[in-house]
């Protein structure tokens, strides 16, 4: 075929576009002509009809800044969709099978003394929807927090949590004795009778077919499933159990499975309606500490995802978090949001500075007594709410010199554990205050609340290794709550290493 005859028929060719493509460009007489009449018009347009639609802009502008939120939302979801989507990028939670899959085989929890056949599900396992890639990631200088003590101790890749291997607590003399070990054994076991065929626990731990109901004091909160989940999780991550390592890893793997896959794809918000925001922060502190235990990069979506969604869902004026999604603060739900940022800290996850700063911000004005004390939701002294204020201060960078700290752990100090009516949630902050700290104070301390768990903990029958107080919170979360807080709290020795020490490996957060 000639060249000539090649052109003809290419010239009606169509572009990768779809549209006709002619054989020559546009003529340069045909673009002048265009060029000549734009300019025209827009000389013949009237100066004030230019006027009048740029000011129609601004006031359009001006009436969408000042209008009432709800009409601002209702008018934002016609232009642009919700304008409650969380403001970072949605991590691609579980989509594709081959890069989240979790194969949860249905091996049971490795329990001496167990019977096999109490061990097995009721019910059929979950579907393998996703596998936890247990080979690590390789952190760099790229990943890891800015911190200066990065400079100092272990640099870059640190391990933050390795205090909780086994080789270091045989070794380690902080405060544990024998019969506390020996009172954390036992409640784990407790622990892992009670895991529900999902993977998950419950609150109400007499609703798990493998017990039969043989314990009492069940919990009410029993629709709170990932607040009960993470809460159990964390005692087992504390004695060094991860769902790679150790004879719990069976419990632990499909622990990590049920929130994994009760976590929401699009926003990260692990939040229930009977749990909110307090099954959130418990859950993500779970996640974060499995991440940061075993580098195991298929947590790596749902515990980052975990933490995108409290830096959202922090009350954008206050600085604090509540029940729900930002609203005005409280020191209670402040205090499991900020321990969830701190172990993602740790772990090398992302961490707004700017978050952090908020969260001082709030805890200024539930203060009082110079930083000694803190409220619930307005400046006050709670027992509870001192002992949160303080641990989260201490997170944040106050130092040891600080008064208003010296002044709180002096107040903790002269106040005890509450043992007589039981109040485990004071309990729990306030022990890791004084392990923080350390000195006499926190001898004085430990000596008297973890005499008193090892005495008060269920020796024998079907609840061996349980705790439970008739307490304010104890309708609510039940033995199964009680057992976890007492578990923490004789396992702090080893959880985290105390802030102040010269060779901690905890990292300040980035402000």
């Amino acid at each position: 075929m000639s060249d000539r005859h090649a052109g003809k028929e290419t010239a009606g060719a169509a572009s990768p576009d779809g549209s006709a493509q002619t054989q020559q460009d546009t003529h340069p007489c045909e673009q002048a002509r265009a060029a000549l009449w734009m300019r025209e018009a827009m000389r013949q347009t009237p100066s004030w009809l230019v006027s009048m639609v740029f000011h129609m802009i601004v006031l359009l502008v001006l009436a969408l800044w000042m209008m009432p939120e709800g009409v601002a939302d209702n008018i934002g979801r016609l232009v642009m969709g919700s304008i409650h989507d969380p403001p970072y990028d949605v991590l691609p939670l579980f989509d594709p099978p081959d890069v989240i899959p979790i194969n949860l085989s249905p091996d049971p929890v490795a329990i001496d003394e167990a019977p096999p056949e109490t061990r097995k599900p009721s019910v059929e396992e979950p579907p393998p929807a996703m596998q936890i890639d247990e080979k690590p990631i390789e952190f760099g200088v790229a990943t890891s927090p800015d911190s200066p003590l990065t400079t100092v101790v272990g640099g870059r890749g640190s391990d933050p949590l390795g205090r909780r291997q086994t080789s270091f607590r045989k070794k380690a003399d902080a405060g544990a004795t024998p019969e506390s070990e020996r009172a954390v054994a036992m409640a784990l076991k407790w622990l892992a009778y009670h895991q529900m065929p999902d993977g998950g626990w419950n609150f109400n731990h007499g609703l798990c077919p493998a017990r039969g109901g043989a314990c009492q004091n069940p919990g009410s909160a029993q629709n709170a499933r990932n607040a009960a989940t993470g809460l159990v999780l964390l005692p087992f991550l504390g004695a060094g159990q991860t769902h790679s390592s150790g004879k719990y890893r069976s419990a632990v793997k499909r622990g990590l499975y049920y929130l994994a896959t009760h976590q929401d794809r699009q926003t990260g918000a692990l939040s229930e309606p009977e749990g909110n925001m307090y099954s959130h922060g418990i859950a993500a502190i779970a996640l974060c500490e499995a991440y940061a235990m075993t580098h195991d990069k298929g947590l790596y979506p749902p515990a980052q995802g975990a933490l995108n969604f409290i830096c959202y869902a922090q009350d954008p004026v206050g600085g604090g978090w509540r029940y729900q999604p930002r609203t005005p603060g409280d020191t209670s739900v402040v205090g499991w949001q900020l321990m969830a940022l701190k172990s993602g800290h740790m772990a090398y996850l992302r961490v707004p500075p700017a978050t952090i700063a908020k969260a001082s911000q709030y805890l200024d004005t539930v203060a009082t007594n110079g930083g000694a004390n803190y409220g619930y939701n307005q400046a006050g002294s709670g027992e509870a709410t001192t002992a949160i204020g303080l641990l989260c201060r201490m997170y944040l960078g106050w130092k040891k010199d600080n008064p208003g700290l010296k002044r709180g752990v002096e107040w903790l100090s002269s106040h005890g554990p509450a043992k007589n009516p039981a109040n485990m949630y004071y309990n729990y902050y306030a022990t890791q205050v004084m392990r923080h700290w350390e000195g006499d104070e926190w001898k004085k301390w430990n000596e008297d609340v973890r005499n008193w768990l090892v005495d008060t903990q269920v020796k024998e029958g079907p609840e061996a290794g349980s705790w439970y107080a008739n307490s304010r919170w104890g309708s609510r979360g039940g033995r199964l709550y009680y057992t976890a807080m007492a578990t923490m709290i004789l396992e702090v020795y080893y959880r985290h290493l105390p802030i102040y020490r010269k060779h901690s490996t905890e990292h300040e957060f980035p402000l």
